[in-house]
C-alpha cells in the first residue's frame, strides 16, 4: 500500500472526513499531514470545520459541489494491489517466454 494513501486512511479516521470529502482533498492536492492546523479547534471560531473547509474550497475551484464519481480510499488500496499483481504476473510470464525462446547450447 502507498505511503500517501495510508496518510489519507488516518486523515480520514482522524478528522472524520468522508469519502467525498477525502477525494475533494486530494483532487485539491491538499496534505492530510496538515489538515491538524486546518481543522478548527473551537477556540477560532472564525475557521469552518475541516469537512465544510474542503468542501468550500473544492466548489471555488472546480464549480460543482462533488466529485462525479467518487472512490473510496480502501477501494483505491484494493485496486493497487490488484494492478501490482497483474504486472508481477505479465512480467513473470514475459520473462517465462523471453528463457523459452532462446536456443539453448549443449
Amino acid at each position: 500500500m502507498g505511503k500517501n494513501l495510508e496518510q489519507w486512511l488516518i486523515a480520514k479516521k482522524k478528522f472524520g472526513l468522508s469519502d467525498a470529502q477525502v477525494q475533494m482533498a486530494r483532487e485539491l492536492n491538499l496534505n492530510p499531514k496538515k489538515f491538524g492546523s486546518l481543522n478548527n479547534h473551537d477556540q477560532e471560531p472564525w475557521k469552518a470545520p475541516l469537512p465544510q473547509f474542503i468542501q468550500s474550497i473544492y466548489i471555488k475551484r472546480f464549480k460543482r459541489e462533488a466529485p462525479l464519481e467518487v472512490t473510496s480510499i480502501e477501494d483505491k488500496i484494493k485496486n493497487e494491489k490488484l494492478k501490482a499483481a497483474k504486472k508481477k504476473k505479465d512480467k513473470a510470464g514475459r520473462r517465462a517466454a523471453a528463457t523459452s525462446d532462446k536456443p539453448t547450447i549443449i
